[in-house]
C-alpha cells in the first residue's frame, strides 16, 4: 500500500508540475513573440513612414520612384544591418526591392494578395528559420506599393527552448526532491502501521506481551491505543485459558491419583481374600476396609456430582432465613459431631434473611462444619454464628483445631488439595469440600475468607450481600 500511494502521489505531482511548466513555457513564448511582434510593427511603421516621405520628395523633383528605389533603400538597409532583419518593397504584387537579409527566393515569401488595406498583416513563416512577417500597403496615391518587414525568430525560439529545458530540468530536480521527502513522509506515516504489523506478528507467534509505542494524539495513535487494549485483553484471556487448562489438568491429575489409591487397595484386598486362606476374622477386616474405600469413592462421586450441578443453572433463588438454615444444619451435623464428642453452638441474634438457594447454602454450611469437625480434637467446641456488618450479612464457622500454615491458606479452595493428606484420607475426605464451598459462595456473590494459625484453629468468614440484593443462582 505504501508503494502504491508513493507512485500515485509521485505521478500526480509529476503531471501537475509538468503541466504547470508547460503552461509557463507557453506563456513565456507568447510573451517573447509579443515583444518581437511589437518591435517588428514599430520598425515597419518607422521605415514605411520615412519611405513614403522620401518617395514624395523624389516625385516632386520629377524623378521616377521605381528607377530610384534601389538608391533610396540603401539607407534603410544600412539602418537594419547587423540586426538580422530584412525588408522588401512590392509594387503591383511583385518585389521591386529586397534587402540582403530578405532572400525571398530562399524563404519563398511572396507579396500577399491583399489589395489595398489600411491595417497591417502580421503572420509567421515557419521555414528553415521561423520568421515574423509584417506587411502593410502604402496610403494613396501610393496604394500600389507595399512594405514587407521580416524579423528573425531564431534567437527568440532558441532562448525559449533553453528556458523551457531549464524549467523541465528544474522540474526533474524538484521531482527527485519530492520523491525523497515523500518517501520519508510515508515512512513516518506508515511507521505505526509497520509497528502494528510487527506487533501482531509477534502476538501471532505467542508473544502476547508485545505492545505498540504510542506517540501523539492523531487517528493512527488512536488505532495503536485500541490495538494495545485488544492485545491486553487477548493476553488476559490467554492467561485465563492457560490457568483454566492448568487447573483442569491439575484436577485430572489429582483425581487420577485419588482414584488410584482406593482402587489399588480394593483390588489388593479382594485378590488377597480370593487367593489366600485366611481366618474369618481377618476376612472380615479385609471386607470392612474394602467397604470403607468404596464409601470414600462414593463420597467422591457425590461431591463431583455436586460440583457438576453447581456449574449449571440451579433452581431459582428464594428467601433463606438463617434460623431455619441453622436448624437444618444442626440436625444434619449433630450426630457427626457427637462421634468425636464435639459441641456445635449455633447463634443468630436476629432472624436474618438473604436471597439464595437453601439447598446449596445448607451444603455450604455442612461442608464447612464437617471440615471443622475433622480438624478439631475431641471435647472441643465449634461455634457457628450470623450477624450484620455494615450492609452485609456475615456467617462465621470457628474451630480450635489444628489450624493451617499461612502458605497453605491460598490453596485450600483447590480441588483435591489437602492440608494434612494422611488425616484427610483417614477421615474419608477427597479434598473437594472447600472447592464446592467456594463455588457456592461465588454463586451467591459472597466473599469467603480464612483466618487460621497452626495449633490455634481456623475461622471461616462468609460475607453475603445485603438482603435487598437480587442474586441469580
Amino acid at each position: 500500500m505504501k508503494k502504491r500511494i508513493f507512485f500515485i502521489a509521485l505521478i500526480l505531482f509529476s503531471v501537475f508540475l509538468n503541466s504547470m511548466i508547460l503552461i509557463v513555457s507557453i506563456a513565456i513564448l507568447k510573451d517573447h513573440l509579443s515583444a518581437v511582434r511589437d518591435k517588428c510593427l514599430a520598425e515597419h511603421y518607422v521605415i514605411s513612414s520615412s519611405l513614403i516621405g522620401d518617395m514624395q520628395a523624389i516625385e516632386m523633383r520629377g524623378n521616377n520612384v521605381e528607377e530610384n528605389i534601389d538608391n533610396l533603400m540603401r539607407v534603410y538597409s544600412r539602418y537594419l544591418q547587423g540586426k538580422g532583419n530584412g525588408f522588401a518593397v512590392a509594387f503591383c504584387g511583385e518585389w521591386i526591392y529586397e534587402s540582403s537579409a530578405f532572400r525571398s527566393e530562399a524563404n519563398g515569401i511572396l507579396p500577399p494578395k491583399t489589395g489595398y488595406r489600411q491595417d497591417r498583416l502580421v503572420y509567421m513563416e515557419n521555414r528553415s528559420d521561423p520568421l515574423l512577417c509584417v506587411y502593410g500597403s502604402f496610403p494613396a496615391p501610393w496604394q500600389d506599393y507595399g512594405l514587407m518587414y521580416i524579423g528573425s525568430l531564431k534567437d527568440t525560439v532558441q532562448s525559449w527552448r533553453h528556458t523551457k529545458n531549464m524549467l523541465f530540468l528544474t522540474g526533474a530536480a524538484a521531482m527527485l526532491i519530492m520523491a525523497f521527502f515523500l518517501s520519508q513522509f510515508l515512512n513516518i506515516i506508515f511507521r505505526p502501521l509497520r509497528q502494528i504489523s510487527s506487533t501482531s506478528a509477534k502476538i501471532a507467534d505467542g508473544n502476547y506481551a508485545s505492545r505498540i509505542p504510542i506517540r501523539g494524539k492523531d487517528e493512527i495513535s488512536s488505532v495503536a491505543h485500541n490495538f494495545n487494549r485488544m492485545a491486553q485483553q487477548i493476553e488476559i484471556q490467554i492467561q485465563q485459558l492457560e490457568e483454566a487448562a492448568e487447573q483442569k489438568q491439575q484436577f485430572i491429575d489429582n483425581f487420577s491419583h485419588e482414584l488410584r489409591i482406593p482402587l489399588t487397595a480394593i483390588y489388593g484386598y479382594a485378590e488377597y481374600i480370593q487367593k489366600a486362606l485366611i481366618p474369618e476374622e481377618e476376612r472380615y477386616e479385609c471386607t470392612r476396609f474394602i467397604m470403607s474405600e468404596c464409601v470414600r469413592l462414593q463420597n467422591m462421586a457425590y461431591q463431583l456430582l455436586d460440583m457438576a450441578l453447581l456449574r449449571t443453572d440451579g433452581p431459582e433463588p428464594g428467601s433463606c432465613f438463617f434460623a431455619a438454615l441453622f436448624g437444618q444444619s444442626e440436625k444434619s451435623m449433630q450426630m457427626r459431631a457427637a462421634e468425636k464428642r464435639i459441641k456445635l453452638t449455633y447463634a443468630a441474634p436476629g432472624d436474618f434473611m438473604i436471597r439464595g438457594n437453601e439447598e446449596q447454602l445448607l451444603i455450604l454450611m455442612n461442608n464447612l462444619i464437617d471440615n471443622a469437625i475433622k480438624a478439631s480434637p475431641p471435647e472441643e467446641e465449634i461455634r457457628i454464628r450470623a450477624y450484620p456488618e455494615k450492609d452485609r450479612i456475615v456467617v462465621e464457622v470457628e474451630d480450635h483445631g489444628t489450624g493451617m500454615e499461612p502458605e497453605q491458606v491460598p490453596h485450600i479452595k483447590e480441588a483435591f488439595y489437602r492440608v494434612d493428606k494422611a488425616r484427610s484420607r483417614a477421615a474419608g475426605g477427597a479434598g473437594l469440600g472447600l472447592a464446592i464451598c467456594d463455588r457456592i459462595a461465588r454463586i451467591h456473590h459472597a466473599d469467603m475468607t480464612f483466618l487460621s494459625e497452626p495449633g490455634k484453629g481456623t475461622t471461616v468468614k462468609l460475607s453475603f450481600p445485603d438482603l435487598t440484593e437480587n442474586l441469580q443462582v
